[in-house]
């Protein structure tokens, strides 16, 4: 951290700012130049308060030299993480390709999109049990119930599951059922639920929230990680803009940009981020081709009769043809996807 100091500062001022970081249990290091002067702070940076030192008389500005979040920084990780999911691989080369329905159903369909999914290439499976909706008129999911549902079509397909939790009070149920747990974008911070999640050690799909920066999302996976759960996937989503052409606006930039920051494997979902089947393809290979660990597609077998999100999901066959695009892209860059089966 680095303390910078205004122009006029006094030397009473000055002396202040040094004794005040040394009593936190820091060591100053005063640097003065031609035009600023400035004091370098050498410690654990948590122990002191960027607001605090900003309020002592005579300080400018008070910036970080190392980033916040610690645990996701490359400077904590230099090398790519590697999460498994069942026997998936995600990160360090190795891709997930999660398909499935916005929610869960009933076990007939389920297991149909499960097999179709399945046999197009995807790795892990996907379905909502319990659904945040805006209306509180709108389906909820089928709780337990579709916990069920979910796990049994995984088993038959042969695919680890992924579902979203969304009460601290449910973590321990969806957990029995689920390989991963996914912190959908409405909960990106709600930090009980990180913390409860991170408890359970169960590898973490964490959704960017529609209106949270990259930093954000990080400072996020942090409650997480400090919890001694390393296993964290982050997702790009789509993050609020003012053109209505699009579900939301799909920030590409933030995945190459995660990769400069985090030693972290991220993915993308082009369904959530432009509600519109016909982008989801573009969109999912330009997630990676910027650097992207996988995509994360919603797949119905009758998008009319859905019960959430119909509109921006793919059919099978669609959704078949886009996976082979993936990996003909992956193979270009040195990448694939990682086989269900761990061979």
């Amino acid at each position: 951290m680095i303390v910078i100091l205004k122009g006029d500062v006094t030397e009473a001022q000055i002396q202040h700012v040094l004794d005040r970081v040394a009593e936190l249990g820091l060591r100053p290091h005063l640097s003065r130049g031609t035009y600023r002067t400035i004091v370098g702070l050498i410690g654990d940076e948590d122990k002191i308060s960027q607001g605090a030192l900003r309020s002592i008389p005579g300080v400018q500005d008070v910036l970080r030299v190392l980033p916040p979040y610690k645990l996701a920084s490359l400077e904590a990780h230099p090398q790519p993480s590697v999460v498994q999911v069942g026997r998936v691989r995600i990160g360090g080369g190795q891709m997930a390709l999660i398909a499935g329905p916005c929610a869960v159903e009933g076990p007939e369909r389920m297991r149909s999109i499960a097999r179709a999914v399945r046999e197009a290439g995807a790795n892990i499976l996907r379905g909502g049990a319990f659904k945040p909706r805006t209306s509180p008129y709108a389906f909820q999911g089928l709780g337990e119930d579709g916990l069920k549902i979910l796990r049994e079509a995984g088993d038959e397909a042969g695919l680890p599951v992924v579902t979203e939790v969304l009460d601290p009070r449910h973590v321990e149920l969806v957990a029995r059922y689920a390989d991963m747990l996914q912190l959908g974008a409405r909960n990106m911070q709600n930090f009980v639920l990180l913390t409860e999640v991170g408890k359970t050690h169960k590898p973490v799909l964490l959704k960017r929230g529609m209106a949270a920066t990259v930093n954000d999302l990080l400072m996020s996976a942090e409650y997480i990680l400090s919890q001694g759960n390393s296993q964290v996937v982050l997702c790009e989503r789509g993050v609020k803009g003012f053109d209505s052409i699009t579900r939301n606006l799909f920030d590409v930039a933030a995945v190459a940009a995660v990769k400069t920051l985090s030693h972290l494997p991220i993915i993308v979902d082009p369904s959530h981020a432009t509600g519109r089947p016909d982008l989801i393809p573009p969109c999912a290979l330009a997630g990676l081709a910027a650097g992207a660990d996988g995509v994360h597609v919603e797949v119905h077998d009758c998008p009319e009769q859905a019960a959430s999100d119909g509109q921006q999901a793919l059919l099978p066959a669609q959704f078949a043809e886009l996976s082979e695009q993936l990996r003909r892209l992956g193979e270009l860059f040195g990448r694939k996807f990682s086989s269900p089966t761990g061979d």
